[in-house]
């Protein structure tokens, strides 16, 4: 086995840190997405060892003196340089992806790699004397399983290292923009639940395929950053909405222009009303059995006599079951059932049909048109009211700005 394919089975992860997948704010509605910063989480200095410590230890540490001085008043209330620190380290997840990639590439493909490599299998040896053949393999392996964990840690945090410092900058902005927002929320007496937040971040972690545990690891070793970001989008959201929501107003002919612009020839689409009765096929499938189980649909689309009496003509029927089904799109029903119940009366039960195992019979028992423009003009119309939505809040935010009293005390890059 080579190292590089060994290597893999490292389990420090090298992908960004999900915060894109934060939900978009909606008009009328507070649905999360950002930060603020007062966690407690702080970068280590780079390790003399391969394996850099995992973010998550760096929980453990204390502030430096540095960190805990204040960087940025915003209307007196203080932002620290390990808050900066923190929003920082949480942003540049989202940009250290390919760079940690190709920095494990290069770990990998240094001669000296393979030096350590030969070393680490001689050290194994010589440690393990009179052991069998295959115990020393095993020891090898996963002693070279750890090894190549360590340099994927070693790659991860290199990369992160290096997108620190043009994040801060980032990071302070978005820490004076966070400090006005809840500012005015505070004002207005907004207030967002933990609960909902909680439940944002695990709906992350699980769009990304982790648990809260190793999401926590990757954004930097703790949630305080993107829990307090959430919050404050959260609850701006709610003060805008207060504020404009009655003032957005978008007029038929704005959705009309949007609708012809992005319309490609939309057909409209049935919802039916549907019932099923399915008849099991018996357990050994002979001629004799099969017609048996025809004759028996036969007599219930006999006794068939509107969707009212569907239950009552399958009771007492060896095997038979009754489905209502309730409302369903033609798109998921298969072929051939789903142009046959398109093409039938309200109220019309079909011919038996063999389907998965099953004789089945359908029944339709109404159906809703709904006009696929209908569709895309409600679309059109959210599109345009999340957009004066957004601009309004951006203007808010920009005239908060302005009056706000901002002082930068130490240089962080933000200016």
């Amino acid at each position: 086995m080579s190292f590089a394919v060994a290597a893999q089975g490292g389990t420090v992860a090298v992908t960004g840190d999900g915060t894109s997948s934060l939900p978009k704010p909606a008009v009328g509605e507070t649905p999360g997405s950002s930060t603020d910063a007062q966690g407690k989480n702080q970068k280590k200095k780079k390790s003399q060892t391969p394996a850099a410590a995992e973010p998550a230890d760096r929980d453990t540490l204390a502030p430096t003196k540095d960190q805990r001085a204040i960087a940025v008043l915003v209307n007196d209330e203080p932002i620290t340089g390990f808050e900066i620190d923190q929003r920082a380290m949480m942003l540049s997840g989202t940009n250290i992806q390919q760079q940690a990639k190709a920095n494990f590439e290069s770990i990998i493909k240094n001669p000296k790699t393979s030096e350590r490599l030969k070393a680490l299998l001689q050290e194994t040896v010589k440690a393990n004397e009179g052991k069998s053949r295959d115990e020393i393999i095993a020891i090898f392996e996963r002693r070279k399983k750890e090894f190549g964990m360590s340099l994927q840690k070693q790659a991860f945090e290199s990369a992160r290292n290096s997108a620190l410092p043009a994040m801060k900058k980032q990071a302070v902005e978005e820490l004076i923009d966070d400090r006005l927002k809840m500012q005015e929320a505070k004002k207005q007496s907004v207030t967002i639940e933990d609960a909902q937040i909680d439940g944002i971040v695990s709906g992350i972690a699980e769009r990304n395929k982790m648990t809260v545990e190793q999401f926590t690891k990757q954004i930097g070793g703790s949630l305080e950053p993107i829990k307090a970001r959430i919050k404050a989008t959260l609850s701006w959201n709610e003060v805008v909405r207060r504020r404009f929501g009655p003032l957005i107003n978008v007029t038929n002919k704005d959705v009309d222009k949007l609708v012809a612009a992005s319309t490609v020839a939309g057909n409209d689409d049935v919802e039916l009303q549907v019932q099923r009765v399915r008849i099991s096929m018996p357990v050994k499938i002979e001629e004799n059995g099969v017609a048996a189980r025809i004759q028996e649909a036969d007599k219930i689309k006999s006794k068939f006599a509107g969707c009212q009496t569907t239950a009552a003509a399958a009771t007492g029927v060896p095997g038979a079951s009754f489905e209502d089904l309730g409302k369903r799109r033609p798109s998921t029903i298969s072929e051939p059932t789903r142009t046959l119940l398109v093409n039938a009366s309200d109220g019309e039960m079909l011919p038996p049909t063999v389907n998965d195992g099953a004789i089945e019979l359908w029944v339709v028992c109404g159906r809703n048109v709904v006009k696929a423009v209908d569709e895309k003009r409600n679309q059109a119309e959210g599109e345009l009211k999340q957009k004066e939505f957004e601009l309004m809040a951006k203007r808010y935010i920009k005239d908060l700005r302005e009056d706000a009293h901002i002082e930068y005390r130490i240089n962080v890059g933000s200016r």
